[in-house]
């Protein structure tokens, strides 16, 4: 399809102005009252005007670079948040939510899955909250992962990289929520602060629902272990790494906490329990056993692992392919998908 860019619009109009000049055969304009026998009312002038003006606006939508302009459209991922990322923000909400998925660097296919995972749901919803999805991870270790890194920041502005070396227990979902109050410094505050994993999948309409009638303030809400009550620790019960939700006082709390900075080596999820049940923080806990679960597949069955059910709020150890493909079908995910001629899914 032929188009012209605005340099080309000037030099095409420039060009019809020299060959009027050079050939008065054609068009004399200065005997143009004799050629034309109509009227020039204003009627007309805005009628020969109007393509010209609606040229001028589609060339100025289309090629706003060129006047200097910020484009309408983008290339990559696009958010209703200003901070980007994947993102769902009604006028007015109710309550504001930070989903932090703890991954690494070079799990690339799998923040794109869960980008797809988390859009499709916003997209497909009008939530009474904001929500911000962000992946959370180390320093960068690589080249490859330094320009790939790069590349999705640019294009989905959904990444939070921290000033630490990569592990599990070893500090990281410490590092995590004590750094948030720095980071977030000058931005809208969130009232709830997630902590997941990339396994897990989370879905956003019933997990929003849950959270409406909590409180804003001492919230520790997730899968509390042991469930089982047989189970015994050297301190009262916590609740799962698959993802847990602390309001933001609590979080501001463990950024200043010298009982989480001095004690950070272990597994992550009991860890987090244990500097709260140590201070007499958290007093408003939240268990949402049976709709927070493990899959189970093949396993029997226990009060954290169980099949799907229709009230889900979160399945956890969606470690491949597979087991995302039965979750996302028992779910029903791709229920929006259009018809069309230029493919065929069965």
């Amino acid at each position: 399809m032929f188009q012209l860019v605005p340099s080309q619009l000037y030099t095409y109009t420039r060009g019809i102005g020299q060959f009027l000049q050079l050939h008065p055969t054609i068009v004399n304009v200065r005997e143009k009252s004799k050629m034309f026998a109509w009227k020039q009312s204003p009627s007309c002038i805005a009628l020969l005007a109007l393509p010209l003006a609606l040229f001028a606006l589609a060339t100025v939508v289309f090629y706003p670079r060129d006047f200097g302009l910020p484009s309408t459209f983008t290339s990559c991922g696009s958010s209703s948040s200003s901070a980007g990322g994947i993102s769902a923000a009604p006028v007015q909400p109710e309550f504001r939510l930070l989903v932090g998925i703890i991954t690494r660097p070079e799990y690339y296919e799998r923040r794109h899955l869960l980008r797809m995972v988390y859009s499709l749901q916003q997209s497909d919803n009008n939530f009474a909250a904001h929500v911000d999805v962000r992946f959370v991870f180390c320093n960068l270790s690589t080249e490859e992962q330094a320009v790939f890194v790069a590349l999705e920041i640019m294009c989905y502005d959904d990444i939070i990289i921290l000033n630490c070396t990569e592990n599990m227990d070893n500090g990281k979902t410490y590092n995590y929520f004590s750094s948030l109050p720095t980071l977030l410094d000058g931005d809208a505050k969130y009232d709830y602060v997630m902590k997941t994993d990339d396994d897990a999948f989370f879905r956003l309409p019933s997990l929003i629902e849950s959270l409406r009638d909590k409180p804003r303030s001492d919230v520790y809400y997730g899968l509390q272990m042991p469930c089982d009550k047989e189970n015994f620790f050297p301190f009262p019960p916590f609740m799962s790494g698959m993802g847990y939700i602390l309001s933001w006082d609590l979080v501001e709390w463990i950024a200043t906490s010298e009982t989480a900075r001095e004690d950070t080596t272990g597994p992550e999820d009991m860890w987090t329990g244990r500097w709260l049940n140590m201070a007499g923080r958290a007093s408003n806990r939240f268990d949402n056993a049976p709709a927070m679960y493990d899959y189970r597949g093949t396993s029997p069955a226990t009060c954290f692992r169980h099949d799907f059910v229709p009230e889900t709020i979160a399945v956890h150890h969606l470690i491949d392919n597979a087991r995302w493909t039965d979750a996302l079908t028992y779910f029903n995910f791709t229920k929006g998908l259009k018809s069309s001629k230029q493919y065929h899914i069965p």
